[in-house]
């Protein structure tokens, strides 16, 4: 209690009952569950309603799509891998929707809870990248990838004993774990940070002297949502501009 203000325990903000399943179990559905199941159908539904548009002008739904893949393929794919990476370009943009919509639950009502704001999701999705471009790798350069990857060319040989340890970190360890984490913390410190000015304008409007600060901490309220659906957006592009990267350095030996 600050200042007469009570406020929850952080515990209540990133851990979730059960909705089927034991109470508890880590193998249980919860809300983060539905939140990914949700996402995934969004983002398929999203898709099949684009493809069944007709017309030679897009116009809704059709017209986000469209818009939204010429922005990754454009914006992305041809600045990070080239025009042979148009052939990944499904993944990628799989991989931008599904992510933003998962962020964008933070700002939904009843939910206000970015399905991203839990280690598990962001891990997955690493996971899954980390593999995309190690295959992708191969795909293009055989088993030499692996030494092309932790040798960079033109590497003196008795330099190679302190570089390539570094270089397999780097790769292999720290691209996935950084991907994950990025993502996490960030959309879980703007979920902090919203519950914050939300139990603090819920309590003020309850509060009798304290009343004259809620119309400050509301205002911060709004701009701060704002600002989340801004960073939903920027999440997603970082994340899959990165995936981008990752396959575009895994299938041209020469970076």
């Amino acid at each position: 209690m600050i200042f007469g203000l009570e406020f929850p325990p952080i515990e209540n903000l990133v851990e979730w009952p059960n909705l089927f399943g034991p109470k508890d179990s880590w193998y249980g559905f919860n809300k983060i569950a539905l939140i990914n199941v949700i996402a995934l159908v969004a983002t398929t539904v999203i898709f099949l309603l684009a493809r069944r548009s007709k017309g030679l002008v897009p116009h809704g739904v059709r017209n986000l799509v469209e818009s939204s893949v010429a922005f990754i393929r454009d914006g992305i794919i041809n600045e990070t891998i080239g025009p042979d990476g148009l052939r990944y370009l499904p993944f990628l943009v799989s991989l931008f929707f599904f992510i933003l919509i998962t962020n964008l639950f933070e700002v939904i009502p009843f939910f206000h809870m970015p399905g991203n704001a839990r280690m598990a999701g962001p891990a997955v999705l690493a996971l899954i990248t980390w593999l995309f471009f190690i295959c992708a790798g191969l795909k293009a350069q055989g088993p030499k990838y692996f030494w092309s990857a932790v040798a960079p060319p033109g590497v003196p040989w008795p330099l190679l004993f302190v570089v390539v340890p570094i270089e397999f970190l780097s790769t292999f360890i720290v691209r996935p774990f950084s991907l994950a984490v990025r993502l996490f913390a960030n959309m879980l410190a703007g979920h902090i940070l919203l519950v914050t000015f939300t139990v603090l304008c819920i309590t003020l409007f309850s509060a009798t002297l304290l009343i004259i600060v809620l119309p400050f901490s509301f205002a911060m309220l709004v701009a701060l949502t704002g600002f989340e659906i801004m960073v939903a957006f920027l999440q997603a592009y970082i994340f899959t501009i990165l995936a981008a990267v990752y396959i575009g350095s895994s299938i041209h030996a020469e970076h």
